[in-house]
């Protein structure tokens, strides 16, 4: 059975409601109620995390698959993920995990409206979070045992499961291990100021650049996420934003070109991957992403004039290699999740001497 642990981030109300802070849905949670991600429960007047020690998924992935391709470039990662997500996005490729408590929690639970009366066993469902018993400690030793240089909090939203990730993320960071979030970017300011203190990198879905999209396919704000990339960066997260293009949904020239000159006000350094949508759990009446559109979008963010722009979810079409922004000269060729040669030495184009950013570019062996 799944112990309680207290959460951080909230504020407890006289009546023994409890306001969570953390993520901007600010979930005002009745006694016995959860918040909207399904895993942060109010009882007594304490907010409690029910997925600290917990994990619905752990594996080792090239970093590439997150993706980040301007962060230690053909390591692998230590990834983890609990069930639950802040957002519910229509077309959500893990649904079965970002949305378990949701899915399986009756809708008065899960929406933080339950009551002892009406729910008698509501003690009860606190146990029925799926996952495998973990620590940080056991999280941080088989990373090193596996040879990753770095812990990837991912899958679903890391926000959601905070408690775990930032104790492991200290853990991994004194045993010499780097930290990454894969993010959808629902966080407040000050939990995502504690988090950088640990936090290596954190690569953010930007999916809209439409309020009204946001609400309607994912139910969440866009402001906010605006807000978390542009924190991140200045608190020295390396940052790289990904974008899935919908057909029909955000793949309009105004919209995708509206995305990359936000985030080449931020810095034209932050690689952008638009990546391909393959049709998913309530989004199944839309098509796959045509090749065609995905090189427009990366002709539209070179032109708005970020220096790293990839193709995503098309292997082996070449829009996943890195080129030197001055002289253009191919420097990391990918296939897939994997490096097959990676040519920056010492952070520079072996070629014109540029600088590349990101962080642990350097390849290892021979220039070519």
């Amino acid at each position: 059975m799944a112990r309680l642990f207290e959460a951080r981030f909230y504020e407890a109300r006289p009546d023994g409601s409890v306001v969570c802070t953390l993520c901007p849905h600010d979930c005002h949670i009745p006694e016995g109620g959860r918040g909207a991600c399904g895993v942060r429960y109010n009882r007594g007047g304490r907010l409690y995390t029910l997925v600290y020690d917990r994990v619905i998924a752990r594996e080792v992935n090239p970093i590439e698959k997150k993706p980040f391709f301007h962060f230690l470039p053909g390591s692998y990662a230590y990834s983890i993920s609990t069930v639950g997500c802040s957002l519910r996005c229509a077309y959500c490729q893990n649904w079965e995990i970002s949305q378990w408590p949701k899915e399986h929690l009756p809708k008065h639970v899960a929406s933080g409206a339950a009551d002892r009366a009406v729910c008698p066993r509501l003690e009860a469902l606190q146990g029925e979070v799926p996952g495998e018993y973990v620590t940080p400690e056991t999280i941080v030793a088989a990373a090193l045992a596996s040879g990753c240089q770095s812990v990837s909090y991912t899958f679903t939203e890391p926000t959601i499961f905070y408690e775990l990730a930032y104790d492991t993320a200290v853990l991994a960071r004194e045993r010499g291990l780097k930290n990454n979030f894969v993010t959808n970017g629902y966080i407040n300011p000050e939990p995502l100021r504690e988090i950088a203190t640990v936090l290596d990198a954190a690569n953010v879905d930007l999916k809209f650049f439409s309020e009204e999209s946001y609400r309607r396919v994912s139910r969440a704000r866009l402001a906010p996420i605006l807000e978390a990339i542009r924190l991140y960066h200045a608190l020295g997260v390396w940052v790289e934003v990904t974008t899935l293009v919908v057909p029909g949904l955000n793949d309009s020239e105004a919209e995708l070109t509206a995305i990359a000159e936000f985030i080449c006000s931020v810095s034209p350094a932050i690689p952008w991957h638009v990546s391909r949508f393959y049709p998913a759990w309530h989004m199944l009446d839309r098509p796959i992403t045509e090749v065609s559109s995905l090189r427009r979008a990366r002709e539209i963010g070179l032109k708005a004039g970020l220096k790293y722009v990839y193709e995503g979810n098309i292997p082996g079409e070449g829009g996943e290699n890195t080129y030197c922004p001055r002289c253009r000269h191919l420097l990391i060729e990918r296939y897939g999740f994997h490096v097959r040669q990676n040519r920056i030495r010492d952070g520079r184009c072996p070629d014109c001497g540029e600088t590349i950013d990101g962080v642990g570019m350097s390849g290892t062996g021979p220039a070519a």
